[in-house]
């Protein structure tokens, strides 16, 4: 990874393995993006480098995008996302913010995640969202409470083969009565 992470997360998840993980309380500067989603990442890099820019926050590691209507029935291809550059910590207030953007606090969350080693392509988020999705009709002790979202840890100058993301779904366990 070229940065750091933003405080208290975990690491990534292995290439390949699936796991519950649990992550604190995090703030993030969000661009919303309407249309093709496979684009997201990259129309929102421009604003949202300048906003850490602008107000010298330290880059971290992952990039965030989350898919809004990502697991609908109804929705054959996603046409909403959201994606976030993670501050270092909740203490950062920016200074300046402009229309483009917007700070987000995030509540702690638990998510099934799969680890992946290879290009960020569509395609390999689509087998990957996959497989988590068959792994929880497996695992009827927790129940998706959210749209899933994508970790995305290196730069565009990594060699395909050797970045590293991955794929998550919110869950929460049910609870019994």
């Amino acid at each position: 990874m070229s940065a750091s992470l933003p405080l208290d997360f975990p690491n990534p998840t292995p290439p390949g393995a699936i796991e519950v993980k649990e992550y604190p309380e995090y703030r993030a500067v969000t661009y919303s993006h309407s249309g093709n989603v496979q684009q997201a990442s990259q129309v929102a890099f421009n604003p949202l480098y300048q906003h850490i820019s602008t107000n010298q926050i330290a880059m971290t590691t992952p990039v965030e995008v989350r898919y809004l209507d990502g697991l609908s029935s109804e929705v054959e291809t996603p046409q909403t996302a959201e994606v976030s550059f993670l501050y270092p910590n909740q203490d950062i207030s920016p200074e300046i913010l402009t229309d483009e953007v917007k700070v987000t606090d995030y509540p702690p969350m638990t998510v099934v995640s799969i680890g992946i080693q290879g290009a960020y392509s569509w395609a390999s988020y689509e087998q990957h969202l996959q497989r988590l999705q068959d792994w929880l009709n497996e695992h009827s002790e927790y129940v998706i409470i959210g749209p899933p979202r994508r970790f995305l840890y290196n730069s565009p100058m990594t060699p395909e083969a050797s970045k590293l993301s991955e794929v998550q779904i919110p869950i929460a366990g049910v609870t019994a009565g």
